[in-house]
C-alpha cells in the first residue's frame, strides 16, 4: 500500500488545486441526476480530507470546493427543472427510472420544502429532489434557504470524520505526524478506515431511507 500512498502524498502536494478540483468535481458530479447514483464522491472526499491533518490540503479549501460543487450541481438541476416544468421527468433519461421519480415526488410531498433538506443525506434520491422541487415550481429563494445550509451540514460530515480519525491516530496510536515511513501508513490506514466506515453508515443509512421512502409512499 505505501507505493501507492507515496506517489499520491507527492502528488498531492505538487498538485493541490488538482485535488480541489478532483473534490468539486465529485460533489458536482453526485449532485447530478441518475448520474449521482454511481458516482463514489463521498469515498473519493473522505479519502481526501485525510490529507488535511498532514499538510498537503487546508481544510478550508477542502470544504470549500465540495460545498461549491454541491451547490453548483444542485442548482443546475433546480433550474433545469424550474424551465423545463413536469415535462422533464418524462423524459430521458429520467424516463428509465420512473421508480426513482415517483420516490422523489412521494418524498417531497410527503415532507415539503424539507424534503430539499431531508435528500441531502439520502442517496438514492439526493440527485433528483432538487430538480423535482424546479419541476413543481418551487420558488428559488425558498430552495436556497434550505439547500444550502443542508449542503454546508453535509460538507462537514464528509470531511471532518477523516480529518479527525488522523487527529486521533497521531494523538493515540503511537505514529509520529511527521515520520517519512509513517505517514503513508497512517494515510492507507485512514483511507481504510473511512471506506469501511462509509461501507457502515451507508448500510444504516439505506435502512434509513428505506423507512423514509416507505413513509413518503404512505
Amino acid at each position: 500500500m505505501a507505493h501507492l500512498i507515496d506517489p499520491l502524498i507527492a502528488f498531492v502536494s505538487d498538485h493541490a488545486a488538482l485535488a480541489y478540483l478532483t473534490i468539486f468535481l465529485a460533489a458536482f458530479l453526485e449532485a447530478i441526476p441518475i448520474a449521482g447514483s454511481v458516482v463514489p464522491g463521498t469515498t473519493i472526499i473522505l479519502a481526501l480530507s485525510a490529507l488535511i491533518p498532514g499538510g498537503e490540503l487546508k481544510l478550508q479549501w477542502v470544504l470549500l470546493a465540495a460545498i461549491i460543487g454541491a451547490v453548483i450541481g444542485d442548482g443546475g438541476s433546480f433550474w433545469i427543472g424550474h424551465r423545463r416544468q413536469r415535462e422533464i421527468l418524462t423524459t430521458w433519461p429520467f424516463s428509465n427510472y420512473p421508480r426513482l421519480v415517483a420516490q422523489s415526488e412521494a418524498f417531497f410531498h410527503r415532507f415539503g420544502t424539507l424534503a430539499i433538506f431531508f435528500a441531502r443525506f439520502v442517496a438514492p434520491i439526493r440527485a433528483v429532489v432538487p430538480i423535482t422541487a424546479g419541476a413543481l415550481d418551487v420558488p428559488p429563494a425558498r430552495f436556497y434557504a434550505v439547500n444550502i445550509p443542508a449542503i454546508v451540514l453535509w460538507a462537514c460530515a464528509h470531511v471532518l470524520p477523516g480529518v479527525f480519525a488522523v487527529v486521533l491516530l497521531h494523538r493515540y496510536g503511537g505514529i509520529p505526524h511527521h515520520s517519512h515511513v509513517a505517514k503513508p501508513i497512517w494515510i492507507a490506514l485512514v483511507i481504510v478506515g473511512s471506506i469501511l466506515a462509509w461501507l457502515a453508515i451507508r448500510l444504516i443509512r439505506r435502512r434509513r431511507e428505506s423507512r423514509l421512502l416507505a413513509q413518503a409512499g404512505e
